[in-house]
């Protein structure tokens, strides 16, 4: 049997996001043994608390075996453990397990196994607590009816509308927790294992948050957003850009965009053979070599396959110094996502974006960019262009079209 203080390492490590297998490793237990506690308990932490000091540990029961096999008395053990003997002798007492029955009819104890002990003393020490759904029928076929609609409500709705629908019953109360614990927690038997399928991931089991969050970058850390010059930060400079796709139907054809931090100016990128690294790379080469050095400093680009196969031809063809947000943070590309939301009016998800013409979305950048900012003072992103190239002494007609 694992110990009670075994598995709360292991569910430490395993909520940090380690593997099954590497927890198991780090603690000491069988993999297979751990992958088994994982499925039994749904993925979900059963939040162990250190036992009190007034039960022996597994370590004093270590030495009690030892004491006991060198002879030592009873008395000597206890003062060494600092516990009163009567504590001792009774462990000894329930630490034995049977082994039969002597010639006169009594029973047979094997000596004291500080494993054994500690086995019965967890066995022992268990308090299964019935969960409410395993208490009120009533309660339990109202959420099993909510998962099994064709709405497919999530537990927290199911908690929601529980409320709304029995105002005065306060019988009629769940958490979403309890609802998750009992789909994903065997045992339990509240909530059929297969309404798991009604649930928005289809899991069987919890997965820890912390893994995705953890995930290895894709590109060379001296590229990563966190390696950027805090000039860029302010928008105070022109010339740092943000990129980023947005995608049709099935993700089949895409449309690139590329949007001026500090004037919000918009250049939307048409694609004729597909969103691939190629061709992202010769379409922002060719719109950004139409501006003037002064305005090709930087692009910030999330870490898709697209960029981080295409970041050096686009620094050769541009001389614009290409850098990637970390993974799963679209807010540092601020500018570049509230821009991909103005262009869904005229690009809706679900559509097919390659029946749209380089006119077309030309005329669509020209009216994002004919469009008054409140962050520019009331001014429009191409007048804020113009006002950029004009400080350059550069002809202010290059901003009136994309």
């Amino acid at each position: 049997r694992v110990g009670r203080d075994v598995w709360m390492r292991f569910w430490v490590l395993f909520g940090g996001g380690v593997s099954v297998p590497a927890a198991a490793l780090v603690v000491g237990c069988s993999r297979y043994r751990a992958a088994q506690e994982v499925r039994d308990r749904g993925g979900v932490n059963p939040c162990l608390k250190p036992r009190s000091d007034r039960f022996l540990s597994w370590e004093e029961r270590d030495v009690i075996e030892e004491g006991l096999a060198r002879g030592r008395s009873i008395r000597r053990i206890a003062a060494q453990l600092g516990r009163a003997p009567s504590t001792v002798s009774r462990e000894v007492r329930r630490g034995r397990a049977k082994r039969g029955l002597n010639r006169d009819g009594s029973v047979r104890f094997t000596r004291y196994c500080a494993r054994i002990a500690q086995g019965k003393c967890e066995q022992a020490a268990r308090r299964p607590k019935p969960d409410k759904l395993s208490t009120d029928p009533r309660l339990c076929a109202q959420v099993t009816a909510y998962l099994s609609a064709k709405t497919r409500l999530s537990p927290e709705q199911i908690s929601a509308a529980l409320r709304i629908d029995y105002p005065d019953d306060e019988r009629m109360r769940i958490s979403p927790e309890t609802i998750y614990q009992s789909l994903y927690v065997q045992g339990r038997g509240a909530l059929r294992r297969e309404l798991t399928a009604s649930l928005r991931t289809g899991r069987a089991q919890r997965r820890p948050r912390k893994r995705t969050r953890q995930r290895a970058p894709r590109v060379p850390g001296e590229l990563l957003i966190s390696q950027r010059p805090a000039v860029i930060e302010d928008r105070a400079v022109p010339g740092q850009w943000e990129g980023d796709l947005i995608m049709g139907k099935n993700n089949a054809s895409a449309i690139g965009t590329l949007v001026e931090r500090s004037t919000r100016f918009v250049m939307l990128l048409h694609f004729t053979e597909g969103p691939k690294a190629p061709q992202i790379a010769d379409a922002i080469a060719q719109q950004i070599t139409g501006l003037p050095k002064a305005l090709r400093a930087s692009l910030t680009w999330d870490q898709g396959s697209e960029m981080v196969g295409a970041h050096e031809q686009v620094t050769i063809a541009t001389g614009i110094k290409v850098w990637f947000c970390d993974p799963a943070s679209p807010w540092q590309r601020g500018s570049n996502e509230n821009t991909n939301g103005l262009l869904r009016q005229y690009f809706p998800k679900g559509t097919d974006l390659s029946v749209h013409s380089r006119d077309d979305l030309d005329q669509v950048a020209a009216a994002l960019n004919g469009r008054i900012r409140k962050t520019l003072a009331w001014l429009t992103p191409a007048q804020a262009l113009n006002e950029v190239l004009s400080h350059h002494q550069k002809q202010p007609s290059v901003a009136t079209t994309p």
